[in-house]
């Protein structure tokens, strides 16, 4: 060896010279492309997570709107499931108040124990219809209701404020408040 040649062997023994780690510019751009591309998978990553979140919150919704919706038509088939077979029932119950009205006051006694079987047999009947949420409109002297009402005829009256019913010649009935049949009524207006 020259005297004005040194030598120093490299840390691995190859005999190199130690390189300069800021003259690796060729290795540098892949690095770069390589951690962009992380970056990118790791946006997509991020943005698909973020939209199955949204996906997973908006079912979960669904099921909840879903469940409400259900509970409320179970709890308005039970509320309402009497309606069709209680709505037959109301003619029974009209032939009953009828039958009771047919006996005039000067027969009423001889027939006393019929007469009060009927009426005994139309309270029962009523009281059972109430148990189950059936209730009466007899809106005699009330303000006409359409909703409640079907007005068959106008009469005029002074005595009376218009739209007034004055008399009721079928009485309607509510099953929890829904209309089971309007009462027809008579109806008075200005003369």
């Amino acid at each position: 060896m020259s005297g004005d040649q040194s030598h120093t062997p490299s840390p691995n023994g190859d005999g190199d010279q130690c390189q300069n780690p800021s003259d690796d510019s060729a290795g540098r751009p892949a690095v770069e492309a390589e951690i962009e591309i992380a970056a990118r998978i790791q946006q997509a990553v991020a943005a698909a997570l973020a939209e199955q979140r949204e996906s997973v919150l908006r079912a979960q919704a669904e099921v909840q709107n879903m469940r409400r919706r259900c509970e409320g038509d179970v709890e308005k088939a039970h509320k309402f499931a009497l309606e069709k077979f209680s709505g037959e029932l109301l003619p029974v119950l009209d032939n009953l108040e009828r039958a009771l009205r047919a006996v005039p006051d000067a027969q009423r006694e001889q027939v006393r124990g019929l007469y009060e079987g009927v009426e005994l047999t139309l309270k029962g009947f009523a009281e059972t219809l109430a148990r189950f949420q059936i209730r009466q409109v007899n809106p005699v002297g009330e303000p006409f209701d359409p909703q409640l009402h079907q007005a068959i005829a106008q009469v005029p009256n002074p005595s009376v404020a218009p739209n007034s019913v004055l008399e009721v010649m079928q009485k309607g009935y509510t099953l929890n408040g829904r209309v089971l049949r309007a009462a027809m009524v008579v109806v008075s207006r200005a003369p």
